[in-house]
Protein backbone atom coordinates (compact mmCIF):
# COMPACT_ATOMS: atom_id res chain seq x y z
CA UNK A 1 0.00 0.00 0.00
CA UNK A 2 2.72 2.51 0.68
CA UNK A 3 4.68 1.46 -1.81
CA UNK A 4 1.88 1.98 -4.68
CA UNK A 5 0.93 5.30 -2.66
CA UNK A 6 4.68 6.97 -3.40
CA UNK A 7 4.76 6.05 -7.02
CA UNK A 8 0.87 7.54 -7.10
CA UNK A 9 2.31 10.47 -5.90
CA UNK A 10 4.79 11.02 -7.77
CA UNK A 11 3.47 9.89 -11.04
CA UNK A 12 4.43 12.66 -13.18
CA UNK A 13 8.03 12.29 -12.55
CA UNK A 14 7.89 9.06 -13.02
CA UNK A 15 6.00 9.26 -16.20
CA UNK A 16 9.15 11.85 -17.22
CA UNK A 17 11.52 8.72 -16.34
CA UNK A 18 9.97 6.02 -18.59
CA UNK A 19 9.41 8.86 -21.48
CA UNK A 20 13.30 9.40 -21.06
CA UNK A 21 14.23 6.13 -21.01
CA UNK A 22 12.04 5.21 -24.02
CA UNK A 23 13.78 7.27 -26.65
CA UNK A 24 17.09 5.59 -25.39
CA UNK A 25 17.78 2.13 -27.32
CA UNK A 26 20.47 0.04 -25.77
CA UNK A 27 20.85 -3.73 -24.48
CA UNK A 28 20.42 -3.78 -20.58
CA UNK A 29 21.48 -7.10 -19.39
CA UNK A 30 19.91 -6.45 -16.08
CA UNK A 31 18.15 -4.04 -13.19
CA UNK A 32 18.13 -3.66 -9.41
CA UNK A 33 18.25 -1.24 -7.07
CA UNK A 34 21.64 0.10 -5.62
CA UNK A 35 22.06 1.54 -1.90
CA UNK A 36 25.05 3.73 -1.43
CA UNK A 37 25.85 4.05 2.39
CA UNK A 38 28.44 5.15 4.43
CA UNK A 39 27.35 2.33 7.01
CA UNK A 40 26.59 -0.39 4.72
CA UNK A 41 27.18 -3.29 7.20
CA UNK A 42 24.16 -2.57 8.57
CA UNK A 43 22.64 -2.00 5.34
CA UNK A 44 23.68 -5.33 4.52
CA UNK A 45 22.43 -7.16 7.89
CA UNK A 46 19.00 -5.76 7.11
CA UNK A 47 18.58 -7.04 4.08
CA UNK A 48 20.11 -10.37 5.94
CA UNK A 49 17.73 -10.40 8.06
CA UNK A 50 14.78 -10.25 5.57
CA UNK A 51 16.22 -13.23 4.09
CA UNK A 52 18.63 -11.88 1.12
CA UNK A 53 22.47 -13.54 1.34
CA UNK A 54 25.45 -11.80 -0.07
CA UNK A 55 26.15 -14.21 -3.64
CA UNK A 56 29.20 -11.46 -4.71
CA UNK A 57 31.15 -9.19 -3.20
CA UNK A 58 34.05 -7.03 -4.97
CA UNK A 59 36.85 -5.09 -2.75
CA UNK A 60 38.46 -3.70 -5.41
CA UNK A 61 36.79 -0.24 -5.68
CA UNK A 62 39.16 3.05 -5.69
CA UNK A 63 37.54 4.76 -3.20
CA UNK A 64 39.41 4.41 0.38
CA UNK A 65 37.77 1.13 2.10
CA UNK A 66 35.07 0.85 -0.41
CA UNK A 67 33.34 -2.27 -1.35
CA UNK A 68 30.22 -3.35 -3.13
CA UNK A 69 28.11 -6.71 -2.06
CA UNK A 70 25.04 -7.91 -4.76
CA UNK A 71 22.84 -10.06 -2.55
CA UNK A 72 19.71 -12.35 -3.46
CA UNK A 73 16.74 -13.84 -2.10
CA UNK A 74 15.32 -17.00 -2.36
CA UNK A 75 12.76 -15.78 -4.82
CA UNK A 76 15.89 -14.14 -7.11
CA UNK A 77 15.52 -10.65 -6.07
CA UNK A 78 18.37 -8.61 -6.18
CA UNK A 79 19.54 -5.50 -4.52
CA UNK A 80 23.46 -4.15 -4.72
CA UNK A 81 24.65 -2.29 -1.29
CA UNK A 82 27.88 0.01 -2.09
CA UNK A 83 29.68 1.31 1.18
CA UNK A 84 31.62 4.39 0.48
CA UNK A 85 32.82 7.49 2.75
CA UNK A 86 32.12 9.61 0.66
CA UNK A 87 28.78 9.36 0.76
CA UNK A 88 27.03 12.36 3.33
CA UNK A 89 24.09 10.15 3.71
CA UNK A 90 22.45 6.83 1.88
CA UNK A 91 21.31 6.96 -1.87
CA UNK A 92 19.18 4.60 -3.21
CA UNK A 93 19.80 4.49 -7.08
CA UNK A 94 18.94 1.91 -9.78
CA UNK A 95 22.44 -0.52 -10.83
CA UNK A 96 21.38 -0.22 -15.10
CA UNK A 97 23.96 -3.02 -16.09
CA UNK A 98 24.52 -2.96 -20.32
CA UNK A 99 26.37 -5.23 -22.99
CA UNK A 100 28.26 -2.01 -24.04
CA UNK A 101 29.28 0.97 -21.61
CA UNK A 102 30.46 3.33 -24.13
CA UNK A 103 27.70 3.02 -26.57
CA UNK A 104 24.98 3.51 -23.71
CA UNK A 105 27.35 6.24 -22.07
CA UNK A 106 27.27 7.82 -25.49
CA UNK A 107 23.69 7.30 -25.89
CA UNK A 108 22.42 8.87 -22.46
CA UNK A 109 25.02 11.79 -23.15
CA UNK A 110 23.31 12.38 -26.46
CA UNK A 111 20.40 12.01 -24.45
CA UNK A 112 21.31 14.80 -21.84
CA UNK A 113 22.27 12.84 -19.38
CA UNK A 114 25.37 13.63 -17.01
CA UNK A 115 28.09 11.79 -15.24
CA UNK A 116 28.41 12.51 -11.51
CA UNK A 117 31.36 11.25 -10.31
CA UNK A 118 34.52 9.21 -11.70
CA UNK A 119 34.44 6.71 -14.19
CA UNK A 120 35.40 3.72 -12.27
CA UNK A 121 37.44 0.62 -14.34
CA UNK A 122 38.41 -2.58 -12.54
CA UNK A 123 39.13 -5.45 -13.86
CA UNK A 124 36.08 -6.87 -13.81
CA UNK A 125 33.67 -3.66 -14.31
CA UNK A 126 33.32 -0.47 -16.18
CA UNK A 127 30.78 2.06 -14.48
CA UNK A 128 29.94 5.60 -13.46
CA UNK A 129 26.62 7.27 -12.38
CA UNK A 130 24.62 8.73 -14.56
CA UNK A 131 21.76 11.45 -14.05
CA UNK A 132 18.97 12.42 -15.88
CA UNK A 133 17.88 15.63 -16.90
CA UNK A 134 15.08 15.07 -14.81
CA UNK A 135 17.16 14.48 -11.58
CA UNK A 136 16.93 10.60 -11.19
CA UNK A 137 20.54 8.89 -11.00
CA UNK A 138 21.44 5.09 -11.67
CA UNK A 139 25.07 3.26 -12.02
CA UNK A 140 25.69 2.79 -15.19
CA UNK A 141 28.08 -0.60 -15.21
CA UNK A 142 29.11 -2.90 -17.76
CA UNK A 143 30.34 -6.41 -16.42
CA UNK A 144 33.68 -7.10 -18.05
CA UNK A 145 34.11 -10.93 -19.20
Amino acid sequence: MLCYNLFDLDKNRNQNIVQELEEIKMKITSFSPLIISSAAETVIKFYEDLGFEVCHKNTELTDSGAYDVTMKDADGHRVDVTHSSRVPRDMTIIRMNVESFDEAYEKLASHGFKQQGPTVELPSSKSAMMVSPSGFAFDLCQHLK
